[in-house]
């Protein structure tokens, strides 16, 4: 039962560890600024320049 149960707790902490590299891996500091994140969603609702 013992083993059984350090194999659950094994495979929760890998499944944690990957999540956590996953969300991370790609940025230096961690979260985005929230500033960079306004112009994101700003960036789609502006409108093409007209022809």
């Amino acid at each position: 039962m013992t083993l059984l149960l350090l194999e659950a707790l094994g495979a929760l902490l890998l499944l944690v560890f990957i999540v956590w590299w996953t969300m991370f891996s790609g940025r230096r500091k961690g979260e985005l600024p929230e500033e960079a994140e306004r112009d994101k969603r700003k960036a789609p609702e502006q409108d093409p320049p007209a022809r």
